[in-house]
């Protein structure tokens, strides 16, 4: 959609005049970039977005199936974890990626837990989608009717398609919960192929079944959680080491349980309330987020398409208490078969708690300040679009090389905004000029 801002109209061609004009954007063709006019070279390689909702036309789209092309991961952020339009638009990039990409999965930065559950509940399995969103999500930023109604287009997608399912994975640790059904998991698959570990395997996992409560964990004494740890490692190490008779597709699945039991105790293990056990403690998040990606995509044999925060699924840093991301963890494991998209705003609400509270409340804040790179996106004269910053015109490379202020919320504002480098950050970026907040459900 072009911008009809009176502003803008030097970008612009009036073709009619009263109600219902049509201001039609420059063609690139006829608004060659001007040297070191990163604007107008951003325009000339921009694509509008027709729409940020699930339905209609995907035509839009198609350029940026191009700019995905033969990726087996893609990781799209979201500049605030409280975005209406953000969440309203992976839920349909997801469905255009699955329909003419042949996506399979997608994975959300929460638990492995409530990954394996709503993974159950969108291929047929029990429970009312509202509970189980509450259950799950209530906690934190994702508990929104946006996130509700992506799980409900999951199952009905593969009532009508149960030859080629959609799943869901929760690539994180184990929080608010862990799962008591990743310990019975492990302790079955034990008894059945290897009893003479049986006892041990169980003596190992008693005092962590005991601290499913992701809260409950934390406020044990450190010296608590790093024997807790050190029990879940070795339980790890103690199925690693079975060698099953027929191998398989079990056994990989009882290893990956472990394994996410195993990440869980190790990060509750960190000494947070020092500035190296933060930087460690993220290091060490973004880690297993990129491993457990990577591990379901060659497990499963599907793309997918990995959502969570624009600093957890890019290239670089934005602070000092996040050393290496996500994003760079994927393109180590991956290459080129990996895609980074952001997400940037100009104005717009979106919910968040504040920095002394845990109530998720509407936040707004106005237009981008001179400077900040949402201020210089924001003058292309489309409200929303989308641009492949790997195949920009110089002007533009050159400026999106440079550091500038960014906004970058997270759970809590005030936050930000960062010093971010959006050309080495990202492979794709899409700007939306206005948001809303995301509902929370009544």
């Amino acid at each position: 959609m072009a911008r009809t801002a009176p502003s803008r109209v030097s970008l612009v061609l009036v073709t009619a005049v009263g109600t219902g004009a049509l201001l039609a954007p420059v063609t690139a063709a006829a608004a060659a970039p001007r040297p070191g006019d990163p604007v107008r070279a951003i325009e000339s390689a921009a694509h509008p977005l027709r729409a940020t909702g699930p339905t209609g036309s995907t035509k839009d789209l198609r350029p940026l199936g191009r700019m995905v092309g033969d990726a087996e991961v893609v990781g799209l952020g979201e500049a605030t974890h409280g975005t209406h339009e953000f969440f309203t638009m992976k839920d349909r990039m997801f469905r255009y990626l699955v329909q003419e990409k042949g996506f399979r999965t997608f994975a959300l930065e929460v638990s492995w837990t409530t990954g394996l559950r709503f993974d159950s509940y969108v291929r047929g399995g029990p429970g009312d989608v509202r509970e189980l969103v509450r259950r799950e999500l209530s906690k934190g930023p994702w508990y929104n009717e946006e996130y509700i109604e992506l799980l409900t287009w999951m199952r009905r997608y593969n009532e009508r398609h149960p030859d080629r399912q959609v799943r869901f994975l929760g690539n994180d640790l184990n929080n608010p919960e862990t799962g008591v059904e990743l310990y019975d998991a492990v302790t079955d698959y034990v008894r059945r192929h290897a009893p003479d570990r049986l006892d041990r395997i169980k003596a190992l996992y008693a005092p962590l079944r005991e601290v499913t409560d992701g809260d409950a964990h934390l406020a044990l004494p450190l010296a608590e959680r790093a024997r807790l740890a050190k029990q879940a490692r070795a339980a790890y190490r103690l199925v690693k080491n079975i060698r099953p008779e027929h191998g398989g597709t079990k056994f990989t699945w009882t290893l990956q349980h472990a394994r996410s039991v195993m990440q869980t105790a190790d990060i509750y293990a960190f000494d947070t309330d020092k500035p190296a056990g933060v930087s460690g403690a993220m290091l060490y998040r973004d880690r297993i987020m990129a491993e457990n990606t990577v591990w379901w995509q060659r497990q499963t044999g599907g793309k997918v398409l990995a959502s969570a925060h624009n600093a957890h699924v890019g290239y670089e840093s934005r602070d000092a208490n996040y050393p290496k991301m996500q994003g760079a963890f994927l393109r180590d494991a991956l290459g080129s078969k990996y895609r980074s998209v952001g997400f940037t705003f100009d104005r717009g609400s979106f919910l968040a708690t504040g920095t002394e509270d845990t109530e998720w409340k509407r936040r707004t804040v106005g237009p981008a300040a001179p400077g900040m790179n949402e201020h210089t996106l924001d003058k292309v004269s489309y409200d929303d679009y989308y641009v492949d910053l790997r195949k920009v015109p110089t002007a533009a490379r050159a400026w999106l090389d440079k550091p500038r202020p960014t906004r970058s919320i997270g759970t809590a504002y005030p936050d930000g905004p960062y010093e971010i480098r959006l050309g080495a950050n990202h492979d794709v970026l899409i700007h939306l000029h206005r948001t809303t907040a995301a509902h929370r459900p009544q």
